[in-house]
Order: structure tokens, then sequence, then C-alpha cells
């Protein structure tokens, strides 16, 4: 399976960063191919402009070059997968801004759907899941990305995996780093 990996940090370098290269090799250990598209290393604008915007009164709207060569790489591969940090309890702005701006009306909701066969979230989140479940952040979470968008879009089977505790004990980033290896080759 080709798997688009959409990877949102300012640091490649970062754990965040880790986690991206284990998820990968899991990947390919189960014999999958995987795009990355590094956002932030690849300067994409999260800003949705009058060019992009939905618009009803357009069926058949053709959105900036921008956009539709990020269309032709989610087009290109059968999965989809997004690894980044929790911030505010979301998807960082660059994300959610190439959400916005690529799965457009008529292409991803609406008219058109996303055909891909499976989607996987996969955030780095600070705070352990105990003050995430105390919270009810971890579902508020599920409920915004998983059903409000993944589903949304046409992605029957979509996850969110929630590695918690990302800023702990080196023991602890250990166990992460081995999840993140399982997750994608389990994926």
């Amino acid at each position: 399976m080709n798997v688009l990996v959409v990877f949102d940090h300012p640091r490649r370098n970062s754990f965040c960063g880790a986690v991206l290269d284990r998820f990968v090799a899991g990947l390919q250990e189960a014999g999958h191919q995987a795009e990355i598209a590094d956002l932030r290393a690849e300067g994409f604008d999260p800003r949705l402009g009058v060019e992009d915007e939905p618009d009803r009164d357009a069926p058949g709207k053709i959105y900036s070059p921008a956009v539709l060569a990020e269309q032709a790489r989610v087009t290109r591969n059968d999965a989809l997968a997004f690894v980044f940090p929790v911030w505010w309890w979301s998807l960082p702005a660059t994300s959610k801004g190439w959400i916005d701006r690529v799965w457009n009306r008529d292409w991803a909701y609406g008219a058109r759907k996303l055909t891909h066969n499976k989607a996987l979230m996969i955030g780095l989140a600070s705070a352990d899941a105990g003050q995430y479940a105390k919270r009810s952040y971890d579902s508020a979470m599920q409920t915004q990305l998983v059903q409000g968008v993944l589903n949304y879009c046409g992605i029957a089977d979509a996850s969110l995996e929630l590695l918690h505790g990302s800023t702990g004990s080196e023991s602890s980033r250990s166990g992460l780093l081995e999840r993140a290896t399982m997750l994608g080759r389990t994926f």
C-alpha cells in the first residue's frame, strides 16, 4: 500500500521527527511504501486565500496550482497518516491549514469524497493519558479529528493514536518510539 505521511513540526530533528522515522520504518517492514509530506520543510502556506476558498456557486472550481499539486499527491496514495505534536488539543496550524486548503469542497467532501482505504493520526501529547482522560481531551480530539475530518471526508477506517508523555523520561520516550514502529508494522 502507498501511504502519504503528513509531518508537521518546526524541527525535523525533534522527538516528533524520530516518531515519524520509526513509523515509516514500521510501514516499510510491513511492505508498504511511504511518501513523506514535510509541510514545514516544504514551505507549505496554510493560509486559505480566495483562489482556494470553497465556493458552492462554482461546482467544479479549479483551485490554485499549489493545491492541485497537493491533491495529486494525496490521490496517488492509498492511505494517509499524520504525525504531529498536539497543540491546544488539536493539530498544529500548518496541518489544519493544509486540510483547509487541500481537502476542498467537491474534492474531499460534498459531491466527491476521498477514496482512501485507511487513515491514522499520530499525535504526540506531553501530558499523560490520565490527564487527558480526566478532562476528556482524548475523546474531544477523537470527535474533532476522526469523525469531524477523516470520516466526514469518506475514510471509514480512521483512527487517532495519542502518544502520551512525549516529554517524559528516556525510557518512556523509548516506549513511544517502539509504539510508533508497531503502528507502522500493523498499518
